[in-house]
């Protein structure tokens, strides 16, 4: 899930960074953010978590693997909340005693998820130094002979949107593939289209050519609270259909949290086991309607899985089958979440610098040349303390209401530059392929 779209809204200077191995389509994905230099001390203390994408046995791609690294100091730091516990017992969650419950939302939902197999044709190239006579004369029959193109492939979950053939998964189980191809349960397999891929949200869409399938229902993943029940149903592993039950946990995780802080998402955590070969498939309620399709683990943790709210895959799927792409709205602005210990850090280490005399609110630190945020005139040192009025104190909810704004529309920021107020109005952009 290579992603070359690095936004600077996101509070990340670094984007997911990915290697691909011989037994995983996707491989082993690793987010790292790069330590900052002593020239800005704002940059400086916090945890990051970082994600890895692996492969589903022996297969590839079904869940990313998060692990805490400890680094020196990150912009917008956060730490993930342990989860809960999972009940022992319906009537504890979901205000049921329906002891069937679970069985009956998998009879119904079951048929609609599917296995998304996705493989793709590499060659292994030796080093160009082999070639050279040098090496053919000294070391003979020796020397690497190029092999074969492979066949790598790999396996994640989905679930039917409509009963014409739209599928719902994540862009990273279809990561470099040339060939899709979807098994339902009823054992039926087709090829798979796939209408588009976004990988800032990790949203995509497949289609099959079949009709009158069965379809999900779609819930609202705005209303969640934690401890309402929550049912994953995917193939973890290459186990085709497998149940696992928990709670909601937590909501808004924001991708910073989660350790993907190059999307843009407000995560679902729930201890809901999700396992490799999960990634794509959905997390329903405790009456069958998804409310999230599961994306990532933490490593080194229990019950700790994260799920794309069905609101916002919803919105992304839509815009992918109309028009096969999605374009998000960015500001050009890397930002932190200001605290009285960061402003403290800053003014300590700042050598007569940048002096910040706000407790809270949003710091620029770094504004993109020629970006929305620059040609309106915002800076670094800058501190948002309002969007069109409503105050904001977190930098992923900043993040979420540029996520939602029109493109073409304007946003009227309200800030303190040196102690001083300051309203300005930008209008974000569509999100480059590539930043500088």
């Amino acid at each position: 899930m290579p992603n070359k779209q690095r936004d600077f809204d996101s509070n990340a200077e670094q984007p997911n960074r990915i290697a691909n191995s011989q037994e995983t389509l996707g491989g082993n994905d690793t987010s790292t953010t790069k330590p900052h230099s002593a020239d800005h001390p704002w940059k400086k203390g916090g945890t990051y978590l970082s994600l890895v994408l692996l492969g589903a046995g022996i297969s590839f791609s079904g869940s990313y693997l998060a692990s805490r690294n400890q680094l020196p100091f990150q912009v917008s730091g956060y730490e993930v909340a342990p989860a809960v516990a999972a009940p022992t017992s319906p009537s504890q969650l979901g205000g049921t005693t329906d002891e069937n419950f679970v069985t009956r939302v998998v009879d119904n939902v079951g048929p609609a998820v599917v296995r998304i197999n996705a493989s793709r044709r590499v060659t292994n190239e030796i080093p160009e130094a082999f070639n050279d006579p040098f090496f053919r004369r000294f070391f003979g029959s020796q020397v690497p002979v190029p092999s074969e193109r492979q066949v790598e492939r790999g396996t994640g979950s989905g679930f039917i949107i409509s009963s014409n053939g739209q599928i719902l998964t994540n862009a990273h189980v279809l990561a470099g593939a040339d060939t899709v191809s979807v098994t339902l349960k009823d054992g039926r397999s087709f090829k798979g289209k796939v209408l588009g891929v976004d990988p800032v949200t990790d949203v995509a869409v497949v289609k099959i050519d079949a009709g009158n399938l069965p379809a999900v229902s779609l819930g609202n993943s705005d209303q969640l609270k934690p401890g309402e029940w929550a049912i994953a149903i995917g193939n973890p592993l290459g186990l085709d259909n497998t149940v696992t039950t928990g709670i909601i946990s937590a909501t808004g995780r924001t991708s910073n949290q989660v350790g993907v802080p190059d999307k843009r998402v407000s995560f679902i955590q729930t201890d809901a086991a999700i396992n490799p070969g999960n990634s794509g498939g959905p997390l329903l309620n405790a009456t069958g309607q998804v409310i999230g399709m599961n994306t990532a683990i933490l490593q080194g943790a229990q019950g700790l899985g994260f799920a794309i709210p069905i609101n916002t895959a919803q919105r992304i799927a839509t815009q992918l089958v109309r028009t096969g792409k999605v374009e998000h709205a960015y500001l050009g602005i890397q930002m932190a979440t200001l605290t009285p210990e960061l402003k403290e850090n800053i003014n300590s280490n700042s050598n007569g610098g940048l002096n910040v005399n706000e407790d809270k609110g949003i710091l620029v630190v770094k504004v993109i040349a020629n970006s929305p945020a620059a040609q309106a005139g915002i800076r670094p040192g800058d501190v948002i303390q309002k969007i069109d009025g409503q105050a904001v104190t977190d930098a992923g909810d900043l993040q979420q209401k540029v996520e939602r704004t029109q493109l073409g529309s304007s946003l009227q920021l309200e800030l303190r530059r040196n102690g001083q107020p300051l309203k300005l109005a930008v209008r974000p952009a569509a999100l480059p392929a590539q930043l500088p």
